[in-house]
């Protein structure tokens, strides 16, 4: 039986979801020095920008960088990640990331962190 009963499409999943990168955001913050998000509302709102970010310029520079994921296995996609975090840095306010070697460690560390909070909430 399901936790919370989610519907894949429904609200309240996606708002768990972005409640879920909020919290990968947020301890990613703790643990890398270079970056810092002043709180929990600001996590959530750069939540949804990458979401959007993702959503659209993500496609974009995935289909663009697909020689090169295929080249490193699958890993340049935590360079575009990171880039996306630079960008998402870059224009919002409450939300800095220092260079971009932060951004690809943070960028590592949300993929971890959204696989084993997916993986008990979703």
């Amino acid at each position: 039986m399901e936790l919370l009963l989610l519907d894949a499409h429904g609200p309240t999943y996606w708002a768990l979801k972005f409640i879920l990168n909020a919290l990968a955001l947020m301890a990613g913050a703790h643990f890398l020095n270079g970056v810092r998000i002043d709180d929990f509302v600001r996590a959530m709102l750069v939540a949804i920008v990458l979401a959007v970010l993702n959503a659209t310029l993500g496609g974009v520079l995935d289909f663009i960088t697909t020689p090169l994921r295929y080249l490193t296995l699958g890993l340049f996609s935590f360079v575009v990640d990171g880039a996306l975090l630079l960008i998402a840095a870059y224009f919002l306010k409450g939300f800095h990331i220092d260079n971009f070697k932060s951004a690809f460690f943070l960028a590592i560390l949300l993929a971890i962190f959204n696989t084993v909070l997916y993986g008990i909430f979703l």
